[in-house]
């Protein structure tokens, strides 16, 4: 009705790397707020891949309730508008409950896309990717960069040259609209946000996370990642599907197909978690929203959570 403002639904997101501790927080925090916890992770929304990805375990979901964990098998699609969608649906399912929501995860994508809703650019299209992949795959991310700086010098100046993904969805939305994404992404920057959100990033210096993401690894060989790997290969889940060939799954799918040792994959595991871990720390570190604290401090948060509600 005119004349009267509707309060926004407040969202308190615990984000950062993988292996910082984010659960063990949401789950202290979601337990003193009486809150709920919608996981904003990629992988979690797949059934039968659950030590791979660090799900919470029954008893914490009993303890707690969460969404979007098991939403998908491991060969459906799935991204980050499809992600929105059912993630508005919980939110407002959570608010007409009148219970705290903690967005919890560290897919830093699917988090700004909820908080910031996606572009309004077009949707793929499925010929011009597949074309430009082609390329891609026969000359290379360099000569598609090359294209994009010649084409759309600002995009490219935003856009890793190793980051395939960016490159081809840049060429995309300037071959079927004509215009730059950092256009769209200028225009879509003078929307009104949908959420209040409280960002509370979690981060450990680089030695300390490291070493938890070591020996998060090893728990999870020791809690039947391999098992684990090998039932989702024995129900068809083949080793090239897109799931598959994710972190640590990948790595494993090698060894079972005798292409390396066990030793092998698992220190390959570590290595490549290391790197994800430092590629999500420098998307969330771009985010002046984000009040960094370490993951230990639950005093702290729940300070802040306790002003913010």
């Amino acid at each position: 009705m005119a004349g009267f403002d509707i309060p926004k639904p407040r969202l308190i997101c615990i984000l950062g790397p993988t292996g910082v501790g984010k659960t063990e927080m949401a789950l202290e925090l979601a337990n003193q707020w009486g809150g709920e916890i919608v996981s904003a992770d990629s992988m979690q929304v797949y059934r039968h891949m659950d030590i791979g990805t660090a799900k919470p375990t029954p008893e914490e979901r009993r303890r707690i309730p969460h969404h979007l964990l098991d939403v998908v098998d491991p060969d459906e699609p799935f991204d980050a508008s499809r992600y929105i969608e059912l993630a508005n649906r919980v939110i407002a399912h959570l608010q007409r409950e009148k219970k705290p929501i903690f967005v919890v995860g560290g897919t830093g994508l699917y988090i700004r896309a909820l908080l910031g809703g996606l572009i309004d650019g077009p949707g793929a299209n499925e010929v011009l990717r597949r074309e430009l992949k082609e390329e891609m795959k026969n000359f290379g991310k360099e000569h598609l960069y090359e294209i994009l700086q010649a084409r759309d010098g600002r995009a490219a100046a935003q856009i890793h040259p190793h980051d395939g993904v960016r490159i081809i969805r840049a060429l995309e939305i300037l071959e079927l609209t004509g215009r730059s994404i950092v256009e769209h992404q200028e225009e879509h920057g003078f929307r009104e946000a949908p959420y209040e959100a409280l960002r509370i990033g979690l981060g450990l210096d680089r030695e300390r996370l490291n070493d938890r993401i070591d020996r998060r690894t090893d728990r999870m060989i020791a809690e039947g990642f391999v098992e684990e790997v090998r039932r989702l290969l024995d129900m068809g889940y083949g080793g090239s599907l897109k799931t598959m060939q994710s972190l640590g799954y990948r790595h494993l799918v090698s060894f079972l197909a005798g292409r390396q040792s066990l030793e092998e994959a698992v220190r390959l595991i570590k290595r490549d978690t290391r790197r994800y871990a430092k590629r999500q720390m420098t998307w969330f570190a771009a985010d002046r929203d984000v009040v960094w604290l370490d993951p230990g401090d639950v005093e702290g948060a729940a300070t802040r959570i306790g002003l913010f509600l």
